[in-house]
């Protein structure tokens, strides 16, 4: 009720604001004659006084009083006509700047008794965050421990809260910040490594980087049993061409893993995804472990063909069926282990054009790239 209050007596302060000097304006108007009719008058009066004294002859005096009774009756007529034109004007002006003037909160009262919500109490930010945390939205609880660690940049234990937080909400390179922050202050641990670790590759698109691949392994020396650590680590061999030794990894860690782990069914997934694309013959094979070690007993230079030759082909596959993300992932790291930058930047656009710049497999390649120190060709 204190708002319906307040809106009125504002609305017709600002009314009157307005209708006042319109109301004014015909009295200033008509003002205007009334000075002239007043200015002949003392004309008329001085000449009067002028002749008396003999300072002006009476044939000129008389022409002077006509002059000045002619210039009255103008006026009057004048007068009349304005009168009459002008009260018209008057009218019609002052209404419609009344119709106007009371138009608009009549108008804006409507729309927003409609649309409005006057009985809803004000929320400021600060008592926002004040309030229960068991009554407040995820953003909120962001917030309110966004704007504690500006404070205190120093609370380790509020930056390991708040980095799963920025991770669950794919804010992943804040996620990443607040890992290294939490590392820095609080120490290592398994659990901080392996959220980093996912931050880091969850900010590449997916791709298991070098960077994050340091810190899964950094987890897994802490605590062998990381399920996350396991399985990114596992993701990064299926990245890099090595499908039958993340399925190996895979398999060992579905071993180990309790009945009751949330880990189990991404596992399986990653499992029956990786045996039908070995099944399908769908992705082209480059150079792997097992033909590393029969490489080994070669010389040099045989070696060095026999790897080229692989290479080649895996090139030459991917030329006729491109659309194969993990074969170009093979081929550009096979051209940096070779040392071949500029055919591995070569590929990485080639690879980046098929699926087009706009792409996630673009942006995955991107990431791939800068991982392995490429950028694609222009």
């Amino acid at each position: 009720m204190l708002f319906w209050v307040i809106a009125a007596i504002l609305t017709l302060g600002a009314s009157l604001a307005v209708l006042l000097p319109l109301a004014g304006a015909s009295k200033g108007a008509s003002s205007s004659g009334d000075h002239d009719l007043e200015v002949y008058r003392d004309q008329l009066a001085e000449l009067d006084r002028d002749a008396a004294r003999g300072m002006i002859r009476p044939a000129e005096a008389a022409e002077a009083r006509a002059e000045i009774a002619r210039r009255i009756l103008r006026l009057g007529n004048a007068d009349i006509t304005g009168k009459t034109s002008g009260r018209a004007a008057s009218v019609t002006a002052r209404l419609v700047a009344t119709v106007a003037v009371l138009a608009v909160p009549l108008v804006s009262w409507g729309f927003y008794s409609q649309i409005g919500s006057p009985d809803l109490p004000s929320q400021p930010l600060s008592e926002r965050l004040a309030k229960n945390p068991a009554d407040s939205s995820v953003d909120e609880l962001v917030a309110r421990a966004e704007a504690h660690l500006a404070a205190n940049p120093s609370d380790g234990r509020g930056w390991d809260v708040l980095a799963p937080v920025y991770l669950r909400m794919q804010r992943f390179a804040d996620a990443a910040a607040a890992y290294r922050n939490a590392i820095r202050l609080d120490g290592d641990s398994a659990v901080r490594q392996a959220g980093l670790g996912e931050a880091i590759a969850g900010a590449a698109g997916g791709i298991v980087s070098a960077d994050a691949q340091d810190a899964f392994e950094a987890a897994l020396r802490l605590d062998p049993a990381n399920a996350k650590a396991s399985f990114y680590l596992a993701m990064a061999l299926a990245q890099e061409g090595r499908g039958k030794e993340a399925a190996a990894a895979w398999q060992v860690m579905l071993g180990k893993l309790p009945p009751d782990s949330p880990w189990r069914g991404a596992v399986e997934q990653a499992l029956a995804k990786s045996g039908s694309e070995v099944a399908s013959g769908a992705a082209p094979k480059g150079p792997d472990a097992g033909d590393v070690d029969a490489a080994s007993s070669m010389s040099p230079q045989d070696r060095e063909a026999m790897i080229n030759t692989m290479v080649a082909g895996l090139d030459d596959k991917l030329r006729q069926n491109p659309r194969d993300p993990e074969g170009w992932m093979r081929l550009v790291r096979s051209y940096v282990v070779l040392g071949k930058t500029d055919q591995a930047r070569d590929a990485l656009g080639r690879a980046i054009a098929v699926f087009g710049a706009d792409s996630d497999e673009a942006k995955k390649f991107t990431a791939f790239g800068a991982s392995l120190g490429l950028t694609a060709t222009e």
